[in-house]
């Protein structure tokens, strides 16, 4: 028994015991009329509290509920994949965008290829149409592509450095535009050389250095890619960068070597060269569009499979279609690594 008149001053400690709290108490009761000894253990419900704990347990027990839902079909968007490259032809392909649950076969991609479509490429002076052409690969499956008419090389248009080039694309009656500009290839690779791979039992393993020399002032960003022996070129899994901490400086940095994503990738060793391997490095100068473009790409790519990944918009410079047009000033710079 106490008073109401009386003073508590309360150390808890709390046990939780499935919805019920026991309360062991250290008490100590100022009153001229009563005193409860110090250490006695009082043992009681707390009736707001075990209301709260109720309303909470049903709220969470109530909480889960399956839902179905039958995603839209939407309209096929135009996807754009198109890029000039100093000293080289504009290379352009057109397909359709498919369903995001859609199955994904040879079959479906070979149909997704837009043809006969009018695409035409001007560099301010000229103005060239494209040609449509077919490339039968090694899968049986054929390829398509749109670039320079070799019946009309007069107005051929042809890379170059620090130029702006226009895309115009009529597909179905619906006319898409894009710029892309070739910047001064300014931004360079000095030397490459190799050293074992660290901390790796495979003595057969190296890891690929550069050394690099960006120009003072911000904005100029790089695109690179690799390529072994008599491989194709492959960018790496990260391939873009820019030049906000390294503005105006030599550095030197680790180039690891281009992943082809239609493959597996080993995370553990994806990045390391063999003993042996002539490696060719593909250093490309880019506009910002171009940058922005794969850097929103390749985030998209190492967040698939990631339940805690935030979405991502991927940042095309094509107007009423999915895609890019980019433009790239290039170096090659080659290094045989002995055995």
């Amino acid at each position: 028994m106490y008073s109401r008149a009386g003073f508590f001053k309360y150390k808890i400690n709390l046990r939780q015991s499935g919805c019920v709290f026991v309360l062991r108490s250290e008490i100590k009761y100022v009153h001229q009329d009563l005193q409860i000894a110090k250490g006695r253990a009082i043992t009681f419900v707390p009736m707001k509290k075990l209301a709260y704990l109720i309303i909470v347990v049903i709220v969470l027990c109530g909480c889960e509920k399956t839902i179905h839902f039958q995603p839209n079909n939407t309209t096929p968007l135009l996807v754009v994949d198109a890029s000039i490259e100093s000293g080289q032809p504009p290379f352009i392909i057109l397909s359709k965008s498919l369903d995001y649950f859609s199955k994904i076969t040879p079959e479906i991609l070979a149909a997704s290829f837009v043809h006969n479509a009018d695409v035409r490429i001007s560099n301010g002076t000229v103005t060239h149409k494209l040609r449509e052409y077919a490339y039968p690969n090694v899968a049986g499956y054929t390829l398509y592509y749109y670039t320079i008419d070799s019946t009309n090389l007069g107005t051929a248009v042809i890379g170059q450095f620090n130029t702006t080039y226009q895309l115009e694309i009529v597909a179905e009656n619906v006319e898409y535009t894009a710029s892309t500009t070739i910047p001064q290839l300014s931004k360079k690779i000095d030397s490459l050389w190799w050293k074992p791979a660290p901390d790796n039992p495979d003595t057969s393993l190296v890891v690929l250095m550069s050394r690099v020399t960006d120009p003072p002032g911000y904005g100029n960003y790089i695109r690179y890619f690799t390529k072994v022996n008599d491989s194709l070129f492959f960018p790496g899994i990260a391939s873009v960068f820019d030049d906000q901490i390294v503005d105006g400086t030599t550095y030197d940095i680790q180039v690891e070597q281009g992943v082809n994503r239609n493959e597996d990738i080993d995370l553990e060793n994806y990045s390391f060269f063999h003993r042996g391997d002539t490696v060719t490095v593909k250093f490309t100068n880019i506009d910002k569009a171009t940058f922005d473009f794969w850097r929103t790409m390749e985030f998209s790519y190492q967040s698939i499979g990631n339940p805690f990944s935030s979405p991502t918009k991927v940042l095309g410079n094509v107007k009423g279609a999915l895609g890019y047009f980019g433009g790239y000033a290039v170096q090659y710079k080659s290094l045989v690594i002995p055995k």
